[in-house]
């Protein structure tokens, strides 16, 4: 593993993380119209972070930009799902925070990385 993929390791498995929760809480929220923007809201989230993780693995020097467009994306979902009163919302609500938190980890420190 490279130093860089060490570097990013927290952060890389917050993002695969919060990936999976927001494609479950999507799936379970598809056909509830309360939900509709919950999931639109959760997809828009795990394709970010599937897409930040990937810069992430091989080290692009576009990671800070990457994920610093991926924070108020994972903030906005948190929020949308902190709405509901349901197990996988509140999951997805956690991972979306968390992942946000080491989304600015890297985006504070932005060219430092490269």
């Amino acid at each position: 593993m490279a130093h860089h993929e060490r570097r990013f390791q927290s952060c890389l498995e917050a993002s695969e993380h919060c990936a999976d929760e927001c494609e479950h809480c999507a799936d379970r929220c598809t056909g509830n119209a309360i939900m509709a923007e919950c999931a639109r809201l959760c997809r828009d989230c795990a394709d970010i972070c599937r897409l930040s993780a990937a810069y992430m693995a091989r080290s692009s020097r576009f990671v800070a930009n990457i994920v610093a467009s991926a924070i108020p994306i994972s903030e906005a979902c948190a929020s949308e799902c902190e709405r509901f009163d349901t197990e996988y919302s509140r999951k997805c609500a956690e991972a979306c925070r968390h992942v946000a938190a080491e989304y600015r980890k890297i985006a504070t420190i932005g060219k430092v990385l490269v």
